[in-house]
């Protein structure tokens, strides 16, 4: 995720956690990151503008995942016992925070790493999830070594 956000850098990255999820213990694994293309145009803007805002939107500040993408990306989970744990972008020049708008996009049951991104660094991702009053608490990241 850090490297896709630096390469991508000044716009937005954007990709997808595939791997197991243990309901009983609420608790993720990820199997595998999938960095997808931005395809963010004002043509997909699920959201009405003025033209004022309209000028002010691009892949600078904003994400879109190709429909097409996430349906073959949960097709190929499901043939290994996977899902679609959550989407993880970037922030570039702005902390690693949802905004709004990645509040009224997100899904329930997802998780949301955000990374802020500079053209000097990249910080580790901060990781959100949606609660039952569908705004973003942020979530612990654990990492555990392969054996």
């Amino acid at each position: 995720m850090e490297a896709h956000a630096t390469d991508t850098y000044p716009e937005e990255c954007c990709g997808l956690l595939l791997g197991r999820y243990d309901a009983a213990h609420d608790r993720a694994t990820v199997a595998a990151v999938q960095p997808v293309t931005n395809d963010w145009t004002a043509a997909v803007n699920p959201f009405s503008q003025s033209d004022r805002d309209r000028h002010s939107v691009s892949k600078l500040n904003r994400y879109w995942i190709d429909p097409q993408i996430l349906l073959t990306a949960q097709r190929k989970s499901r043939d290994r016992g996977w899902v679609i744990l959550g989407v993880y972008h970037s922030h570039p020049d702005h902390p690693a925070v949802p905004s709004e708008r990645d509040r009224q996009l997100a899904w329930s049951g997802y998780v949301y790493p955000i990374l802020s991104v500079t053209a000097q660094q990249v910080s580790p991702p901060l990781i959100w999830r949606l609660n039952d009053r569908h705004q973003f608490d942020e979530i612990p990241l654990l990492i555990e070594e392969k054996q």
